[in-house]
């Protein structure tokens, strides 16, 4: 698994070659004029990164998630921001792929592999953040169709996207009574809050998704007739993946904050040497260097067990997101120190990196929830050897 093999080696030798042109020089112009580059990530569309874990029988790349965390490491070096999205498209994809019918994977996983649709993924809500079962978006069933009312909040790419899955109430109250749904942009009802502006991120759009009275066949939701009630337990399984995923877009960006911050000491001189002979600036980049290795050690396991359906796998995806995003953050924020007040100044983007990189600890799960699936886990397993 450390080792990479030719095959390894050449996936993520193309996503470090595409990132470091089409993406990395780029990146701080994006962020300036809050583009969102819709062209740039069909290109990488086209080299099998926009539905990277589908089956291949549909138009997927069929490859597994510890190739996807590697692909995602490499782009987010170049700009977290385009990476995390393309992480977002995926899951989406990959919902369809695993819980849909065979007529929904045929429909959608062919035009969302070339990004000919680009999909974004509604659970949270205004009053369902952490507590995601406790959603209030309604799905009442009405003849052969469900009508949807509800508001879904900080929604990666609304108004942009083509495509949402999105989790709503078919039933009572608690994760049993979810649903997913494929909602197509245009939908009579559907439309879009004012873009948030945000700390960070600002290379894609976020905003809400407001559903009045959005009539839509009941073939639409995700699963067909099997896939009422289920709607949870697809969200639950799709951020598992998601979370990995964003925390190898945090291990991006800080390698690139860690390896300016080397390449800065080395050339800066103070007090008549350079920076890099410092001892107290040789130990910072050795707790950096080894929060990076170990960052990519516990996401690589955790992606691995995801996909030989280790049964810890749930916990280990936990602890990967939560050590990776914490750790890789600070290793950002240690990058933006030591290069001083230049640091703090755009045209370096040590500060942009820093600002990416904040949101990774919140979405996907708040590190604090990820604390509580780890220790419920844990909990559990003591508890069964009294």
């Amino acid at each position: 698994m450390f080792a990479l093999n030719d095959d390894e080696r050449v996936i993520t030798e193309t996503a470090a070659a595409f990132a470091a042109k089409r993406i990395a020089p780029y990146a701080l112009e994006w962020e300036a004029a809050q583009h969102f580059p819709t062209d740039v990530l069909r290109e990488a569309a086209e080299l099998g990164m926009a539905a990277i874990y589908c089956r291949d029988d549909v138009g997927g790349s069929g490859l597994r998630r510890l190739d996807g965390v590697r692909i995602f490491e490499q782009l987010a070096i170049a700009d977290p921001t385009t990476a995390a999205f393309l992480s977002i498209h995926n899951m989406c994809a990959w919902m369809i792929d695993s819980f849909g019918t065979d007529e929904q994977r045929k429909e959608w996983i062919p035009r969302l592999a070339p990004m000919d649709v680009i999909a974004s993924y509604c659970l949270t809500e205004p009053g369902a953040g952490s507590d995601a079962s406790a959603l209030s978006t309604r799905a009442v069933k009405q003849g052969g169709d469900y009508v949807l009312d509800g508001v879904k909040q900080f929604i990666s790419g609304a108004g942009a996207s083509d495509v949402y899955v999105v989790m709503a109430r078919t039933g009572g109250e608690g994760p049993r009574g979810i649903s997913a749904f494929i909602i197509e942009k245009g939908t009579p009802g559907m439309s879009f809050g004012s873009p948030e502006e945000k700390m960070g991120w600002h290379a894609q759009p976020t905003a809400q998704v407001i559903l009045e009275g959005v009539r839509i066949p009941a073939d639409a939701m995700l699963g067909g007739a099997d896939g009422e009630g289920a709607g949870f337990g697809i969200a639950m399984n799709g951020l598992n993946g998601g979370r990995l995923n964003i925390a190898a877009c945090s291990l991006g960006g800080a390698q690139s904050a860690f390896d300016k911050a080397g390449a800065y000491v080395r050339d800066r001189e103070a007090f008549g040497s350079a920076l890099l002979d410092e001892p107290t600036i040789r130990f910072t980049l050795a707790d950096m260097a080894t929060g990076l290795e170990t960052s990519r050690m516990m996401l690589w396991r955790a992606a691995s067990a995801l996909d030989t359906g280790d049964p810890n796998k749930v916990e280990l995806c936990a602890m990967a997101k939560r050590y990776v995003t914490d750790t890789c953050f600070d290793v950002a924020d240690k990058a933006l120190q030591l290069h001083g007040g230049y640091g703090y100044l755009r045209e370096y983007g040590l500060e942009k990196i820093v600002r990416d990189l904040r949101v990774h600890r919140i979405l996907e799960g708040t590190n604090e929830i990820m604390r509580v699936v780890i220790g419920r886990a844990e909990a559990g397993r003591f508890r069964a050897t009294a």
